[in-house]
């Protein structure tokens, strides 16, 4: 084997070592959050104090993938099932609705590779609100909602692959509140959603 041939073979073995060393793009995380709503109103109907409608707070499961386009910047799509809340006014139920929350954001990750990496994100949440069955039925909601997001979080790195993540945001999710097809009041929801989870890169 002469000289030429073996400083080719070397040569592609360091490369395709270094290819295999590299990070997948791919970060898949399972978190629970705690969803706490703003619970901010205009008073029903014109009349009386604002801030009288509430919507549950709730513990909610989360899946969420991101694609990392370099070591810094990366997207992520939050994902979860339909959640039922129940919306009070001046403390009592008036019933019910269920809403599906799907958020993108673009995140900037500061210390790719440290054991302990920070991230901040922005971006924009579609709300899916469905099942409304507000005052037996004699009010409605609207049936979606888009609204800006914002995020800050860390991943601590236990390995190569496997993470603990910690994670918040505010998500601006806002309502029409409808009683026999007029608009009675205007609902922010507006959560802080506190997060904690497991991820792993492929």
């Amino acid at each position: 084997m002469n000289k030429s041939t073996l400083t080719l073979m070397i040569s592609a073995l360091c490369l395709c070592g270094t290819a295999m060393a590299q990070e997948s793009p791919w970060l898949v995380r399972v978190r629970a959050l705690h969803l706490a709503p703003a619970d901010k109103s205009d008073p029903v109907g014109g009349v009386g104090a604002s801030d009288r409608l509430h919507v549950s707070e709730k513990w909610i499961p989360d899946v969420d993938v991101s694609y990392f386009f370099t070591p810094n910047w990366a997207a992520e799509l939050v994902l979860t099932y339909p959640q039922k809340h129940t919306v009070t006014l001046d403390g009592a139920s008036i019933g019910t609705f269920k809403h599906l929350p799907p958020t993108l954001t673009a995140q900037y990750h500061f210390l790719p590779g440290a054991t302990i990496n920070p991230y901040l994100g922005v971006g924009v949440n579609y709300t899916l609100i469905s099942k409304v069955n507000l005052l037996n039925g004699a009010a409605g909601l609207e049936h979606d909602s888009f609204g800006l997001a914002l995020q800050a979080g860390a991943d601590y790195r236990i390995d190569d692959r496997w993470s603990i993540n910690f994670d918040v945001k505010k998500v601006q999710i806002r309502s029409d509140v409808n009683i026999a097809g007029a608009r009675a009041s205007r609902v922010k929801v507006d959560p802080l959603m506190l997060g904690v989870g497991v991820g792993y890169r492929f």
